[in-house]
């Protein structure tokens, strides 16, 4: 409905005019790879997340600048090299696995808090006299290695016996204006990554694992209602520098392989409530 006689229009504000044209969010088909080349390592790629979305942006008459891309944050991990009754190693995020944190940034640790800075964001800058069009995309998977033999010791004799990972991410879409730090959360995505790896060690190299599940990963999620973005996924450390890794033998006290690289104070509060 438009304007009646002289009352005035209230010109819609930016995070009433942003407008999501089309969003597709998924995981490729394809199962786990698995890669016995290597006689130290057991390697795996898991299929791709793919988000992509197009974006229109009204004309911003300010001389604002507004950044729009993809956010992402780890919420749950294990991730348990089990070694026969030796024990397990274990990739962990302390803050996160005793509940101090809800999540934690999963950004390329350089662009924070953005998820990367190539096809994954797009700047907008002001005053712009037409609307804006864009597609914003990103993509996420494993390709760890893991040792066939246990990381705490100096003997390379494979005991591998499989290998359980579980992950969960929320990933958002989201405008941001530089100068304010006013932010818009466009869309809420939910994924999960599982895999369970069974090991025979006593099996030649490139005959000891088999993908026992999942054949074909959960497709994400694009939730309805949005979520707001925790805090600590828009602030360092990100979860590959927060990471430990941990050796828990069957017998005996845990012990530290790889301390994390970064430690944070923990940050309760949300950075929208969008």
């Amino acid at each position: 409905m438009g304007c009646i006689q002289s009352i005035r229009c209230k010109p819609k504000s930016f995070r009433d005019s942003v407008v999501v044209l089309d969003l597709n969010a998924s995981i490729d088909s394809s199962p786990t790879v698995i890669d016995e080349t290597s006689s130290v390592v057991l390697r795996y790629r898991t299929p791709h997340f793919r988000a992509n979305a197009r974006v229109e942006v009204p004309p911003v008459a300010a001389k604002e600048t507004w950044t729009i891309g993809w956010i992402q944050a780890c919420n749950h991990m294990e991730f348990y090299n089990t070694y026969g009754d030796k024990g397990m190693s274990s990739w962990e995020l302390p803050d996160l696995r005793d509940g101090k944190i809800q999540a934690i940034s999963d950004s390329d640790g350089v662009n924070y808090p953005w998820y990367g800075n190539t096809t994954e964001t797009f700047t907008v800058v002001g005053p712009t006299k037409r609307e804006s069009k864009f597609t914003v995309s990103m993509n996420d998977n494993f390709y760890p290695s893991v040792t066939w033999g246990v990381p705490v010791s100096d003997s390379n004799v494979p005991l591998l016996s499989s290998i359980h990972r579980d992950q969960s991410f929320t990933t958002w879409l989201v405008a941001i204006n530089q100068a304010t730090s006013e932010t818009v959360v466009l869309q809420t995505v939910r994924w999960r990554m599982r895999l369970y790896i069974e090991v025979d060690p006593e099996k030649p190299l490139g005959q000891r694992a088999v993908l026992k599940e999942p054949v074909a990963q959960e497709q994400p999620q694009k939730l309805y209602k949005n979520e707001p973005i925790a805090a600590n996924a828009m602030v360092k450390p990100n979860a590959n520098d927060a990471q430990v890794l941990m050796w828990r033998p069957k017998k005996g006290d845990p012990m530290v392989v790889i301390p994390p690289k970064y430690s944070p104070a923990p940050v309760t509060r949300l950075a929208s409530d969008t």
